[in-house]
C-alpha cells in the first residue's frame, strides 16, 4: 500500500492515470467540528497498470499540492468514477472550484440499472464484485496520523472494487441505451449552485409548524445570521445554535441579554458576545421587515386541486413502469410529482428528460384519456383507447 506525500509523486501518478480510460476516486473526511469538510485522505486507482495501480494521497502533509489531481479532473479523456459523489465533489469545489469531467457516479448508475434507490457501496461490492468490505474502520478519525494498516486497507477497498463495479455498470448502460439517463442526473451534481448555501436562503431548511409571514421573517433573519457566522468561522451551524433554539427565539422574540438568559434551548456560549448580539439584531430586523418583503412558505399543493382518482391511477402506472424498467419508483417520480400531474401541473421532473421516456409520456396519455390500465395476472397492462 503506497501513500503519496509529495506533489512530485502525485504528479507522476496523475500523469500515468491520464493515459487510462478511467480513474476511480474516493475521499475520507471529517465534518463534525467544522462547517466545511476537512479533507483527510484521497484514494485513487486505475485499471490495467503494472505496479502501483491503487494509491493513497495524504493531503494533510505540508507542502503537498493537489493541483496535479485537479489537472486530471480537467482532462476530459479520462472518466472520473465515484460512488455517491456529492460530498466528494463538494470538497473539491470548495477547495479549488473544480469539478471532475467527465463524471460517473456508480450509485446513480446502479439506480438506473435496477439496483434500487440509493444503493450502498457494500451492496454493489457484494452483488457485482462478489467480495465483502471490512467496515471496522468506517468511523475512525481520518485526521490522525499515522493511519493504521486496517484503515489503509479499508480506504483502498473503496476504489479497487469500484473498478469492477464501474465496468459492469457502464457496460449495462450501453446495452440498455440508458447512459444518457445517468448523464442527465449528473448535471445537478456538477452544477455549482448545488454546493453554494446562501445565508439568505438558509431559512428554507428550517422545519416549523408556524408559517405566518411575521414569524418566518424572524426565522429567516436568525437563519441568515447563523449561516453567515458558521461559514465565516468554519464551525458547524449547530455549534452556533440548534434549530429548536432558533424556533424558540423566533417565538419569544428576545429584546435583551436578559431575555436570552431565560431561553431553555440556547447554548450557554450563544447568550453572550457576538452570537448574542447577532441574535438580537436578527430578531429586530425580522420584526421590522416590511409586509411586501416577508417570506412565504409553499405549503404544498391544494388537495382540492388534485384529482384523487387520477392520482391513484398514476400510482398504478408508475408501479407498472417501475417493474418493467427496473428503476426505483422514487427516482422516476416521487409522490409529490404524481399529485402535481393529477392537479394539472406539467412543470415537474417526471415529465421531462429520461423520466418522460420511461413514465411521463404515458402519464400524459393517461391524463388525456388516451390509454387505460388493465390487470393481466400479476401485471398491469397499458391499453390504447
Amino acid at each position: 500500500m503506497k501513500t503519496l506525500t509529495t506533489t512530485e509523486e502525485l504528479a507522476s501518478f496523475c500523469e500515468m492515470a491520464a493515459s487510462k480510460p478511467y480513474v476511480t476516486i474516493d475521499t475520507e473526511f471529517l465534518r463534525e467540528r467544522t462547517y466545511y469538510s476537512k479533507l483527510c485522505l484521497i484514494q485513487l486507482a486505475v485499471p490495467d497498470h503494472d505496479g502501483d495501480d491503487a494509491v493513497l494521497v495524504d493531503p494533510l502533509v505540508n507542502g503537498l499540492s493537489l493541483e496535479p489531481l485537479y489537472d486530471l479532473f480537467r482532462n476530459t479523456d479520462v472518466v472520473k468514477v465515484f460512488h455517491a459523489a456529492r460530498q466528494d465533489l463538494e470538497i473539491f469545489f470548495v477547495e479549488a472550484k473544480v469539478f471532475p469531467e467527465p463524471l460517473f457516479d456508480t450509485q446513480v448508475a446502479a439506480m438506473v440499472c435496477g439496483f434500487g434507490d440509493q444503493v450502498g457501496y457494500e451492496t454493489l461490492v457484494r452483488k457485482i464484485a462478489r467480495e465483502s468490505v471490512d467496515k471496522s474502520s468506517r468511523f475512525t478519525d481520518w485526521s490522525r496520523r499515522p493511519l493504521t494498516e486496517a484503515q489503509q486497507r479499508y480506504a483502498l477497498a473503496d476504489v479497487t472494487h469500484l473498478r469492477q463495479i464501474y465496468e459492469f455498470l457502464a457496460k449495462k448502460l450501453e446495452e440498455t441505451g440508458r447512459a444518457h439517463w445517468v448523464r442527465e442526473e449528473l448535471q445537478i451534481l456538477t452544477h455549482e449552485d448545488t454546493y453554494i448555501i446562501k445565508p439568505s436562503e438558509a431559512w428554507r431548511r428550517i422545519k416549523t409548524r408556524t408559517t405566518t409571514p411575521k414569524f418566518l421573517a424572524i426565522v429567516r433573519e436568525l437563519a441568515r445570521f447563523r449561516e453567515g457566522y458558521a461559514q465565516s468561522r468554519n464551525v458547524p451551524r449547530n455549534r452556533v445554535f440548534k434549530d429548536d433554539a432558533l424556533i424558540e427565539l423566533a417565538s419569544t422574540k428576545p429584546q435583551s441579554m436578559q431575555d436570552l438568559g431565560r431561553s431553555r434551548l440556547l447554548l450557554r456560549e450563544a447568550r453572550k458576545g457576538e452570537i448574542a448580539d447577532g441574535i438580537l439584531n436578527a430578531v429586530t430586523q425580522g420584526q421590522a421587515c416590511p409586509q411586501d418583503q416577508m417570506p412565504k412558505v409553499v405549503n404544498g399543493r391544494d388537495k382540492q386541486q388534485v384529482n384523487p382518482a387520477l392520482a391513484d391511477l398514476l400510482r398504478v402506472l408508475l408501479k407498472a413502469k417501475t417493474e418493467s424498467s427496473g428503476v426505483a419508483s422514487k427516482l422516476i417520480a416521487p409522490a409529490a410529482d404524481l399529485d402535481a400531474i393529477a392537479s394539472g401541473d406539467r412543470d415537474v421532473p417526471a415529465l421531462s428528460g429520461w423520466r418522460k421516456e420511461v413514465f411521463g409520456d404515458d402519464a400524459l396519455r393517461l391524463c388525456n384519456g388516451e390509454i387505460a390500465l388493465a390487470a393481466k395476472g400479476k401485471n398491469v397492462k397499458v391499453i390504447s383507447i
